[in-house]
């Protein structure tokens, strides 16, 4: 019976479900300070509310390069992380939207040095 039971568990189809990470590097332009990125990051998570989409800045404390940070957006796979980039990346056209007008911010703030999408299990 054990036998056949453990037989069972890896012969059966087991649904895997993967949590979507998205990681860019940062660095913060002159004149803008780690609080007033921030600020950004709060109204971005407003937004991505709706999207199932949620972010975090990891700000180094002990690292060989200090001067990058990196944002930390977590998404509950990556289909919804694509709905939420579809709309985001539409919407910069229309300069009134709130995407644009969040990545307007952005872009005074901040510079992006690399971008990488990653499953979390």
């Amino acid at each position: 019976m054990k036998k056949i039971l453990i037989a069972a568990i890896f012969l059966l189809p087991m649904q895997v479900n993967a949590e979507h990470m998205d990681v860019i590097q940062f660095k913060l332009n002159d004149g803008c300070s780690f609080e007033k990125y921030m600020a950004i990051v709060a109204d971005f998570n407003e937004w991505g509310k709706a999207y199932g989409y949620e972010s975090k800045i990891a700000y180094p404390l002990q690292n060989d390069d200090l001067t990058h940070m990196y944002w930390l957006g977590t998404s509950a796979n990556a289909a919804a992380f694509g709905k939420a980039w579809d709309t985001w990346r539409d919407a910069q056209g229309d300069a009134s939207s709130v995407p644009a007008k969040l990545q307007a911010r952005f872009s005074v703030c901040s510079t992006n040095v690399s971008r990488n999408g990653y499953d979390i299990y």
